[in-house]
């Protein structure tokens, strides 16, 4: 179990509380290297190494305040209304049932999602795992893809899961094709902040069903979906196991540190991400959080990472060096092999094997009965896809 020094879902840091720490956190000093997870700062501003998991969660609290410095503050309970789940549509698909729904994620804000539920899980006969599915980035039909109806080919995890015996849930991204909510107006500071939300929120609905087994979901996502579910699960524990395909490299190695990406509006500062990162063009290594510091974040639960060899957006390479810092806090756990990144020979994509293997670590995880199936493996870059 995780230390609660961490922030799990459910332990909401009051407001001035919150900005106090944010404060304390942007005056502490020199920022702590991104890729030595075993130091923290201790109450005086020293810096000491980690030799204990209480001590790596004094870290652990530091990156999500780093978070919330960039995205704003994780909403709490002054936000959690009742989901009020409004069906819109619903499709005998065969083995499942594909509902449209929306959900109220706060007051005045409704999130359009898919929800697949298989007819065994209908039917009573059991409860069945549940898995958060996050889509990539698609102005035109938005989580229509991960449904299969529709958009790239090798983006139907959510309606593949459900082939396979699980609940997935398949939210809309803000700002992307028929979702278009205020996020100023809702009182976020960036669409990052709003998904996660409207995510753990997701999660409360899942956990919610009478046909869902409780201890805990899976999320899954490519792309824009693959950091989605990495910034999600970093803010709710309840995500036990994650999967990211094509969705992160260090923020210095994004596009080999091109400015013209850090431009206002441009790359990860857009409204629909971050763009207080913008504040950071020509300095990127003191953004106050990143990658290495997110996936050691996640320990000791199961992450598997796919970044193929051919991704013109995220660098294997910094992949690498992400699961290299990460894996010392796994080890600290004595979790080590819970921790995978695969490298398949393609571009920017979520190939059938790869998607394969992510089944069945949400099989080995989330299903009864079987033993988890992971390790750390790194690939020597000798095979340049």
């Amino acid at each position: 179990m995780l230390n609660r020094l961490s922030w799990p879902l459910g332990i909401f840091v009051p407001l001035p509380l919150l900005a106090g720490l944010l404060i304390a956190v942007a005056g502490a000093g020199e920022r702590l290297d991104r890729e030595n997870l075993l130091i923290y700062r201790d109450g005086q501003g020293r810096i000491l190494p980690v030799r204990s998991v209480a001590d790596w969660q004094k870290r652990r609290s530091e990156i999500l305040a780093g978070m919330q410095q960039v995205m704003g503050p994780l909403p709490g309970d002054e936000k959690r209304c009742a989901l009020d789940v409004q069906v819109q549509e619903e499709v005998d698909c065969g083995s499942y049932v594909r509902r449209l729904i929306t959900y109220a994620s706060e007051p005045g804000g409704r999130v359009p999602a898919y929800l697949l539920i298989p007819k065994q899980a209908l039917a009573g006969k059991e409860k069945m795992p549940a898995v958060l599915c996050l889509h990539p980035t698609d102005n035109r039909i938005g989580h229509k893809v991960v449904v299969g109806l529709g958009g790239r080919p090798n983006r139907q995890y959510a309606q593949e899961l459900a082939q396979r015996g699980y609940v997935t849930l398949a939210p809309s991204y803000p700002l992307l094709a028929n979702y278009q909510p205020d996020v100023r107006k809702l009182g976020y500071e960036s669409g990052t902040m709003k998904a996660i939300w409207d995510n753990i929120r997701g999660v409360d609905l899942l956990q919610s069903l009478p046909f869902v087994k409780p201890g805990g979901v899976g999320a899954i996502g490519h792309s824009l979906g693959g950091h989605n579910a990495v910034f999600t699960a970093v803010m709710d524990e309840r995500i036990k196991v994650v999967v990211t395909s094509c969705g992160l490299d260090s923020f210095p190695d994004y596009y080999g540190g091109d400015p013209q990406r850090w431009k206002p509006g441009q790359g990860w500062t857009q409204l629909r991400y971050m763009p207080r990162l913008a504040n950071y063009q020509g300095r990127l290594e003191e953004i106050p959080f990143d990658f290495p510091e997110l996936i050691g974040a996640l320990a000791p639960r199961h992450c598997l990472i796919v970044a193929p060899l051919g991704d013109s957006n995220f660098r294997w390479q910094s992949v690498d060096r992400i699961v290299r810092a990460a894996s010392q806090v796994y080890q600290l756990y004595g979790a080590a092999d819970r921790l995978q990144v695969e490298h398949p020979d393609c571009g920017h994509d979520f190939p059938e094997p790869m998607r394969q293997k992510a089944y069945e670590l949400f099989d080995s995880v989330l299903k009864a009965g079987r033993k988890a199936t992971t390790g750390s493996r790194f690939n020597d870059g000798s095979a340049m896809g």
